[in-house]
């Protein structure tokens, strides 16, 4: 039925899709101008990877309505993308094409592929045509996706934004994604939330709800914060009076600015204890702390990270939180900050301070670096604002800046993680974040079953010292080992699958571990592998290509392994 299902797709694209009549205007070895008759919703823009990017502007009444950069087919398609040109309004659409590639070596424009195979259509076909599009974790319909951005929570629906390519599946074009869920597992792609404008395109940022009506905008309106990235980075705002779902820029844009290269990814927060929002951003390898009373005006109160932590790259992505240390009546701050490069593996990776913060100061109580996740391929975490119980909910990107571009999908590439709960535990007199799979995973527990599948969940109760061991037909395998006496997890994906697109993906991640691990809780999809402590006092996430499911599993010295399918 299934298979039916998508056919009938197939079908009704086909019917809707007429092919493309119309002839470019070549005007000079690198630029061509194509005049689009509006008769169908989506323009179909053949995509090739290989190719230099052709910068596109979309002229409308002699006006340019929009400007992207997008890979044109020059002598093969690896797939289309849709251009809605129904939302430019007018009968008659002007695309401005300038091509950056050598054409001599691709040829000339006249004859690339991309004329002959442009079609119009008023439906674009997004049913799953990659088998490693992962069963259970967030991904985009169709495009590149990297960062998490301004996630929230209000009446009882979250909210997901996320930095998004619309025109191809590798990273360009940034513009806010959009997807909600009832349950942190099933996603629903929503219109993109914020586009490119005059002052750049749209990178990473947060979202709050103003409970108060601290702004103006109404109560429980929702703020969004991103940087504008152009020839510097700015702050801009962005508000939503109907929870989210369209926003208005703010007119006074930009909110922040600086003379530094890097300065972006505004994290903001309601802070009762100063009755006043914090905001939070990377610049360069410090993190810079600003209060509001309004969510317009920010004052400078000080800087974090001179001697603290990994500097081997650029900080991103930060988050600030104040967290409840397990079984205590303690609380400590945390704060959040990727870095990449200077990962523990190599490439980007999670790193965060534990100490104490007045809103206007940041202290950091350790010396040493600290890990979130020990895989290569958990980054730019961050959680959910006014998520229900005081919770502390983290997704993070589940990829490295090393090979992101390169993973072997292309009809999307790159996924969220599980969602995971965050707080802190004692060890050793020393604080500690706990990273727990969220509950709302639980739902997802099917019945037991005999040997693993391409999505499953593994729950492995040890008695001290363990191996378990992934393995399928064709030889492919990924071992994860707990040592009780060295107190470290490790997952070897050397011999995982599919790695000849980098030569930095084969790895063995290791893990310290504090306290015993008594029971594992392992989350395999279709190109992931996700162990967690199930105490919350380790997390390792790697991606894996199997070119076959992964259908045994081996576990030594008394462990005992429950294998559950995924509902």
């Amino acid at each position: 039925m299934k298979l039916q299902r998508i056919l009938a797709s197939l079908v009704v694209v086909i019917m809707a899709t007429t092919a493309w009549a119309q002839s470019p205007q070549m005007l000079s070895d690198n630029h061509a101008m194509l005049r689009v008759d509006v008769s169908n919703r989506y323009l179909l823009l053949p995509v090739q990877e290989r190719e230099e990017i052709a910068n596109v502007r979309v002229i409308v009444d002699n006006n340019v309505a929009q400007t992207f950069n997008v890979k044109l087919a020059a002598d093969k398609i690896d797939y289309f993308v849709p251009l809605d040109i129904q939302r430019f309004g007018g009968k008659n659409v002007l695309l401005d094409i300038n091509f950056h590639g050598d054409r001599r070596s691709t040829g000339s424009i006249k004859d690339f592929l991309c004329w002959k195979e442009m079609k119009q259509t008023d439906v674009f076909d997004t049913a799953n045509r990659e088998k490693f599009r992962p069963a259970y974790h967030h991904t985009p319909a169709y495009g590149w996706m990297n960062d998490p951005n301004g996630m929230f929570y209000k009446d009882g629906v979250y909210h997901l934004f996320f930095q998004l390519n619309p025109y191809g599946s590798q990273w360009e074009n940034m513009t806010w994604g959009h997807s909600t869920s009832t349950d942190l597992i099933h996603w629903t792609t929503q219109p993109n939330a914020i586009e490119a404008d005059a002052l750049g395109t749209i990178f990473s940022g947060s979202c709050v709800v103003d409970k108060k009506n601290t702004a103006g905008f109404g109560q429980n309106a929702v703020v969004a914060f991103y940087t504008s990235a152009h020839q510097n980075q700015t702050q801009s705002m962005a508000v939503s009076t109907d929870n989210g779902m369209t926003f208005r820029k703010w007119a006074a844009n930009p909110i922040l600015t600086s003379n530094e290269p890097d300065f972006r990814d505004p994290k903001a927060f309601w802070n009762p204890e100063i009755q006043k929002w914090n905001l939070i951003l990377a610049v360069g390898q410090e993190m810079r702390i600003y209060s509001s009373p309004n969510l317009k005006d920010w004052t400078y109160e000080s800087s974090f990270g001179k001697g603290f932590g990994c500097h081997e790259g650029v900080w991103e992505c930060p988050d600030l939180m104040k967290l409840q240390v397990r079984g205590t009546d303690k609380q400590k701050w945390m704060l959040i900050c990727n870095i990449n490069p200077g990962g523990p593996f190599g490439g980007s990776a999670t790193q965060y301070f534990v100490g104490d913060f007045d809103g206007h100061r940041f202290t950091c109580d350790q010396k040493d670096t600290r890990w979130m996740d020990y895989g290569k391929d958990h980054y730019a975490t961050v959680t959910f604002d006014n998520a229900p119980d005081g919770r502390h909910i983290a997704l993070a990107w589940m990829s490295n800046w090393q090979y992101a571009n390169q993973v072997p999908t292309m009809q999307f590439r790159s996924a969220n993680s599980v969602p995971r709960d965050l707080d802190l535990f004692e060890h050793e007199g020393q604080y500690y974040c706990g990273v727990t799979p969220s509950r709302e995973l639980d739902q997802l527990r099917g019945k037991k079953i005999k040997r693993p599948e391409q999505t499953c969940e593994i729950v492995v109760d040890l008695k001290g010292s363990s191996t378990i061991t992934l393995s399928n037909t064709k030889g492919e395998q990924v071992v994860l080992a707990y040592d009780a006496a060295a107190n470290t997890f490790s997952m070897d994906r050397n011999k995982a699958g599919v790695s000849n697109f980098s030569e930095a993906f084969p790895a063995k991640t290791v893990a310290p571990v504090h306290g015993d691990i008594r029971q594992l809780r392992i989350f395999v999809d279709r190109c992931s592998i996700e162990a967690f402590d199930a105490e919350g006092r380790m997390a390792m996430t790697n991606l894996v290509f199997p070119t076959e499911p992964y259908n045994t599993l081996k576990v030594t010295n008394k462990a005992k392994a429950t294998v559950y399918a995924i509902k």
